[in-house]
């Protein structure tokens, strides 16, 4: 399936007005200067007193509206209180702004017609402007005034004033593009909100033996095994191999746990009774007393030299242990401005009109940002910006583009929506130049069942401000994960399992925040489910490999054509060159880091101008047929027909066999050079050995120079001194024996 040709997923370079336009060469000036300034007017309603009675009861369920133009927000009602405290902040974009007064009412809550308190009245122009870090505007009293413009009883406190999105109060702020939601719950989800993710350890459990176990059937040893359960995580040892009532183990059971430690650790021993039976060993109990006559010995503790994954390896934020004592010193200072997207596609319909809801997320570390929600916009302006501190700069940010499914009412379902996915980026840090600010414009693509999909542009700045060159040099010398990592290695079955316990962790936590980070948003953002199988992704690392081997492919074409004389004058240079390496042995390495040395500064004017992004043809998505899609977003078990399934599993077969014969030859390569000198051929091996004994004698009285020369005027002689049959050694090599006669 070829993808379409007007789709364009190329990474744009972009010269947005950053910071106001205070740009020294890549070096900007002004505070908050990632991201284009936007100005707000901010309204801060703090609480009301002496509110008049408007019921028939004389009580009042206030709450407070703000009208410019066509924008409308509220405050939160309270319920028959004539003192409400609100403490809420409104801004109002100044770009949308169609109006030159900004009115505030006073209102009643009421079933069929709410009822108006009084109002306070504020031109435009003579709102003051307020440049952070200015210190805050204070609220002030303000009488309530009657339609007429006459003062009636009760007072409001209010504080106006300009500012733009560096303002302390942009995070804590509704914003009146938010106002059609509706519930303060979906309110609080259009938010922009910093999370942190729980602070991760492995758990060790060392279980060492039992001692004087009194199982339910005095008549056998008991089969017993240790079963641990932390949380939703459960895992147990193997049978005891000493039939006992003193059994031994000496097994490592590792879990995930995450600060507070709200979870207990339950420990069983149990007992094999049958298949698929088990049973409690459970103590012995003399009358109405209990008496503890089992004991079970075992080390806890919790493994702070660690990091905990819970991101792949290949595109990890973090790579510290869990321990704060193992951390080193920052190297640098990532900043982010989140400026704003382009031609999103509309993700879902509201009221028979499509309409998208955007907002960000990025993940750095243990750092989570969410920028605040755009409503109802095919082209959101977020102009946000996020700093991270940077401890290695081999590590990758993450940002992903959503859908907010939970506002209008939030999610009725009790569940069942779910946001969507826009698109994602990656940006490795190690490929960004330092104290430089890199402006893009990134495609958001999406894999669907009918294909790739670009959903639209992100346009981000990106800063990534070293602190100390040395010490950030010195950390391409050191190991990439902790030490532990290294000396008391874990398994890869392990390690997977434990990664899949991080992120299930980690999910859960922040889907408990507020307003909540979701499950399918964490996920995403961690790639949970990217082990699975999937045929393009297959084809795309055979691609990859290919790619790599290119190069040596390469070497080995130009060589051949320098052996078969194709060009003489590049043929002969090579004999000069030859000669000298041979004649001057200690040049050999000085002459090869020179050429690398060369090639690398040859290479210096094409390097990379743009970090690295999503690539369509390199991860085969614009070609993957509908069928390897469909198989791909498969759920795990299977939901296909049979028929379906049968014709995957078949070209599975097919795909697996060609790989079993490319395993098979190279295991069959390995094996000849083996069976060299075991005899497993006498004839071969003894012909061998007459050849190693006399070309050691030879060796012993010729020159290696010599050697070296015959050799290679040998390898490059003349097209007419050659043989097109295959040359003696290789005869001998491909007549030695593999064990492939000896399989089934």
């Amino acid at each position: 399936m070829q993808r379409p040709p007007q789709e364009d997923f190329s990474l744009k370079e972009t010269k947005p007005h950053l910071g106001g336009g205070k740009v020294s060469g890549d070096k900007l000036t002004s505070t908050y200067d990632l991201v284009e300034q936007m100005q707000y007017l901010y309204v801060r309603v703090v609480k009301a007193k002496d509110l008049p009675g408007k019921d028939v009861t004389g009580s009042l369920d206030p709450y407070v509206e703000f009208r410019l133009g066509n924008y409308r927000a509220t405050t939160r009602h309270f319920e028959k209180k004539s003192n409400p405290e609100w403490s809420q902040i409104f801004a109002f974009s100044k770009d949308r702004i169609q109006a030159s007064v900004l009115e505030v009412n006073v209102k009643d809550k009421d079933v069929v017609k709410d009822d108006f308190v009084g109002s306070v009245m504020f031109d435009l122009n003579e709102i003051p402007k307020r440049v952070p870090p200015d210190s805050a505007l204070a609220p002030q009293w303000y009488r309530l005034e009657d339609r007429n413009g006459n003062k009636v009883k009760g007072e409001l406190t209010l504080a106006v004033w300009m500012g733009t999105q560096a303002d302390e109060a942009f995070p804590e702020s509704w914003h009146s593009d938010a106002a059609t939601v509706s519930g303060a719950d979906a309110l609080a989800n259009t938010r922009s909100k910093v999370y942190l993710s729980p602070k991760l350890w492995y758990l060790r459990v060392y279980v060492i033996e039992a001692q004087d176990l009194i199982p339910g059937d005095r008549n056998r040893f008991p089969e017993v095994y240790v079963k641990a359960i932390l949380g939703n995580q459960a895992s147990r040892t193997k049978v005891s191999t000493s039939k006992t009532i003193n059994p031994m183990w000496n097994e490592d059971l590792m879990f995930v746990t995450a600060e507070p430690f709200e979870e207990p650790l339950i420990l069983s021993v149990e007992d094999r009774v049958a298949p698929n039976k088990d049973e409690h060993i459970i103590v012995e109990g003399e009358k109405k007393e209990i008496k503890f006559a089992s004991r079970i010995h075992m080390r806890l503790y919790l493994e702070g030299g660690y990091h905990v994954l819970d991101e792949s390896t290949h595109y990890s934020s973090d790579l510290r242990p869990t321990a704060k004592q193992l951390w080193k010193s920052s190297i640098g200072v990532l900043e982010l401005g989140i400026l704003n997207a382009q031609g999103l596609s509309p993700m879902k319909t509201k009221d028979g009109r499509a309409g998208t809801d955007a907002y960000c997320v990025a993940k750095y570390g243990q750092k989570w940002v969410r920028t605040r929600t755009v409503i109802d916009s095919f082209a959101p302006k977020w102009n946000e910006q996020y700093t991270w501190e940077v401890f290695d700069p081999c590590t990758v940010i993450t940002i992903g583009v959503f859908d907010n499914c939970h506002l209008h009412g939030g999610d009725k379902g009790g569940g069942g929506a779910r946001d969507s996915r826009i698109g994602k980026v990656r940006i490795r840090l190690s490929t960004l130049e330092t104290d430089r600010v890199h402006t893009h414009s990134y495609p958001l693509l999406v894999l669907q069942p009918t294909g790739v999909k670009k959903m639209g542009e992100i346009h981000l700045a990106v800063r990534f401000t070293c602190s100390s060159l040395l010490n950030m040099m010195q950390m391409y010398s050191q190991p990439l994960l902790p030490k532990m990592h290294y000396i008391y290695p874990l398994s890869i079955s392990q390690l997977d399992n434990l990664r899949h316990q991080a992120t299930q962790i980690v999910s859960m936590r922040l889907s408990r925040a507020e307003p909540p980070l979701r499950k399918e948003i964490v996920e995403y953002m961690l790639d949970v489910g990217s082990h699975m199988w999937s045929m393009r992704r297959s084809k795309a690392n055979v691609f990859r490999i290919m790619g790599v081997l290119s190069g040596l492919i390469a070497i080995r074409k130009w060589f051949d054509q320098i052996c078969n004389w194709k060009n003489p004058i590049t043929t002969v240079l090579i004999h000069i060159l030859f000669l000298i390496l041979v004649l001057y042995p200690e040049l050999i390495l000085p002459t090869i880091f020179l050429y690398l040395f060369l090639i690398g500064v040859w290479y210096y004017r094409w390097r990379p101008r743009h970090p690295p992004h999503m690539d369509t043809r390199l991860s085969c998505a614009d070609t993957a047929h509908p069928d390897e899609l469909d198989e791909e977003f498969d759920t795990f078990p299977t939901s296909r027909p049979p028929d379906t399934v049968q014709i995957r599993y078949d070209r599975l077969r097919s795909i697996a066999g060609r790989i079993q014969t490319v395993v098979g030859d190279m295991a069959t390569q390995g094996e000849r050079l083996q069976s060299l000198l075991s005899w497993r051929d006498p004839r071969a091996t003894a012909l061998f050995v007459i050849f190693c004994l006399i070309a050691a004698i030879a060796l012993c009285v010729t020159p290696f120079q010599v050697v070296a020369l015959v050799t290679g005027f040998y390898v490059l002689r003349h097209p007419r001194f050659r043989h097109k049959l295959p040359s003696v050694p290789v005869n001998f090599f491909r007549r030695l024996p593999a064990r492939t006669d000896c399989m089934l």
